[in-house]
């Protein structure tokens, strides 16, 4: 009989997204080229979308604007849910929306306010309840990197940075994501914002991680063991393996790639 720990060291560094759900994962900028992708899973006119905006600075979102925009895009409805209070975000209350909704849209700003708010409350669980019925997951930016399960970038506020700096690529006390990725840290922009090296330190030092680095304006949709690459520019993938000189290489629209065994599917 197998023992327990072997099940568990073979379970470790096993990289897999969601069993019954998907999720669309942007790395930022204008998302206009993937957006109607998202659209289309979370239902088109029947979808019932909640958009969280809790990674931006308190003010910089207009509520209305956001259910117009939902509603806009075809959504039958779309629910707003925001609060920097952990307490708030585990009560019954506040993930009502959730309970039915066949979508939920994380948006952009510094994923440490979303760890600070969800991480560990019911409305966690209840995004993640969402992928279970069969719905989507989509974010951008910090939305896409809190979906990993090693948020990278996470260094917090202070008096004299309120947004925090986001060149920290590992913070300690803000280490965790909402692992809708398993064993996975996510980046965003990466192209854009030469940040094309950034992920090798990481998974050098976390080998059993997969890195992802998404570019603007493009997006990986992932449904269980396998994503899927939309949009213009690329996806880098971080798997401590040389590719000649460096330990990453891209992945365009339309390639293929399984997260389970970390290979590119031909």
């Amino acid at each position: 009989m197998t023992s327990l720990l072997a099940v568990l060291a073979l379970s470790l560094g096993s990289t897999h997204g969601p069993a019954k759900g998907y999720l669309v994962i942007v790395g930022g900028g204008n998302g206009s080229k993937v957006m109607p992708k998202f659209y289309e899973l979370a239902g088109g006119k029947a979808a019932r979308i909640v958009y969280i905006p809790t990674a931006s600075a308190d003010g910089t979102f207009n509520i209305e604007r956001i259910k117009a925009e939902g509603l806009k895009a075809g959504a039958s409805r779309v629910d707003v849910l925001n609060t920097r209070d952990s307490k708030v975000a585990d009560s019954e209350e506040f993930v009502k929306p959730l309970l039915d909704a066949t979508a939920v849209w994380i948006g952009g700003g510094r994923q440490w306010r979303l760890a600070d708010s969800y991480l560990g409350t019911r409305t966690e669980r209840e995004i993640k309840n969402v992928l279970d019925r069969g719905g989507v997951v989509g974010g951008s930016s910090a939305g896409a990197t809190i979906q990993g399960s090693f948020m990278i970038r996470g260094a917090s506020g202070t008096d004299k940075n309120p947004d925090g700096d986001n060149t920290v690529m590992e913070s300690p006390g803000h280490l965790v994501g909402f692992g809708l990725i398993t064993d996975c840290a996510i980046d965003q922009h990466v192209i854009t914002r030469h940040r094309e090296n950034d992920l090798e330190p990481v998974i050098a030092g976390h080998p059993d991680l997969l890195g992802i680095g998404i570019d603007e304006g493009t997006a990986i949709v992932v449904h269980g063991d396998v994503f899927e690459v939309i949009g213009p520019s690329k996806v880098g993938i971080y798997d401590n393996e040389a590719h000649g000189d460096t330990k990453h290489y891209f992945l365009s629209a339309g390639d293929k790639f399984n997260l389970a065994k970390h290979k590119k599917i031909d």
